[in-house]
């Protein structure tokens, strides 16, 4: 597994000097309770071995994914592609549809989201 803070794929926005202190003050205690809400983000083996057949087989699928994987990031439970709590596989587990045939499933907790694969229809391995 391998864990990463933060996919760094969101934009930092640059100080003016012409700001004053007061809203740079309000700026930073929002963004540090952004951070106390972000999860992290571990990935299972089996997804990155997911990831590595699809950046070698059909990279815009593989862009897909990348793009799903910081979307869930940021809102694990509504967006793009179907987000749904899979009844039978456990506590907390969702599922995004990646292509007609494959899916992202993935777990959340508190303070983490788990990406367990990126291909097949749930476990059909």
């Amino acid at each position: 597994m391998i864990c990463v803070r933060s996919l760094g794929l969101a934009k930092k926005r640059k100080k003016s000097n012409s700001e004053n202190s007061e809203p740079e003050q309000v700026s930073q205690s929002a963004s540090s309770q952004q951070e106390k809400t972000e999860r992290d983000i571990v990935f299972d083996s089996q997804f990155l071995e997911d990831l590595t057949f699809w950046v070698d087989t059909n990279r815009k699928i593989a862009l897909r994914l990348l793009s799903l994987v910081e979307e869930i990031r940021r809102n694990p439970f509504t967006g793009t592609g179907k987000p749904e709590p899979l009844k039978y596989q456990g506590a907390n587990i969702w599922s995004r549809r990646l292509t007609d045939a494959d899916r992202i499933v993935y777990m959340v907790s508190d303070d983490r989201i788990d990406f367990l694969q990126a291909r097949y229809h749930y476990s059909d391995r």
